[in-house]
């Protein structure tokens, strides 16, 4: 490994890792930027196996010996490992490094959505969900239950943020994920894979989860909306059903991570 320890916090390789906050981390993780940081050695070490790029890393001394596993036969020999006391690495960060190790990671490019519903049968659907904890959930749902991929619109928040990676325990380096552009072209192209699109929504006509789940098409699309307002009326109008979880004691909604997990448990093929 090429380990270099930390003596001068002004130089121009830290740049990455240098006062991560929200600001600064969109600015290295949007698109545009072309990163995104990977918090602890067990993301790293899924990022490494999705066959995402690292550009540098940097971490408390302790934990070189896992960063070395990591990397050991990686072809990633000459990518530098920045080395640093906890206090030195809390000044240039911005917030006590508790995991021990990031990395900045080099973006994968996104898939077009046709290719990445090639041999799909469950995938979910994320319009305009802002919060990183819920989109990191999600994903966390979406490993753990079995669904084939995840696709977000153009205003939903990006699953590399740091907060959605380390609130999916780093699954969002291991589920097939792109955009979808606005509707009605994007329920174009899932109609066009094959894809019933069940929207979970409140609404009059809606089918409870457990009916739909009995007679499920083939393909399913489960579409989920916002935090607050839910799905968008363009949304709703180019979905095939709406799809409801029956509530008790007055509760009419689940969080929509929540409601992910139920969605996609019921709808599981078995």
């Amino acid at each position: 490994m090429r380990i270099e320890r930390i003596t001068d916090l002004e130089r121009d390789e830290l740049r990455d890792f240098r006062s991560l906050t929200d600001v600064a981390l969109r600015r290295v993780s949007e698109p545009a930027g072309g990163l995104y940081i990977a918090e602890s050695t067990k993301v790293i070490g899924r990022a490494l196996a999705a066959g995402h790029r690292p550009r540098s890393f940097l971490l408390i001394e302790q934990w070189l010996p896992d960063v070395e596993a990591l990397l050991a036969d990686t072809g990633f020999d000459d990518v530098p490992v920045f080395v640093g006391a906890p206090e030195l690495l809390k000044q240039l960060t911005g917030f006590d490094m508790h995991r021990g190790a990031l990395a900045s990671m080099h973006r994968p490019e996104l898939l077009p959505v046709a290719e990445l519903l090639e041999g799909a049968r469950r995938v979910v659907v994320l319009e305009d969900i802002v919060d990183h904890t819920n989109i990191g959930a999600i994903f966390r749902s979406v490993a753990g239950l079995g669904a084939d991929a995840v696709l977000i619109t153009p205003r939903c928040a990006d699953p590399l943020y740091r907060r959605s990676v380390r609130v999916s325990m780093g699954t969002v380096l291991q589920v097939p994920w792109t955009r979808l552009p606005e509707w009605p072209e994007g329920a174009d192209l899932l109609r066009d894979a094959g894809f019933h699109i069940a929207a979970l929504a409140l609404a009059d006509d809606a089918v409870e989860l457990d009916a739909f789940a009995a007679s499920a098409p083939h393909k399913v699309a489960m579409l989920l909306g916002s935090e607050g307002d839910g799905l968008s009326r363009a949304a709703l109008e180019n979905a095939d059903t709406v799809v409801t979880i029956p509530m008790m004691h007055g509760v009419d909604s689940l969080n929509v991570a929540a409601a992910s997990a139920v969605a996609l448990y019921t709808v599981r093929i078995k």
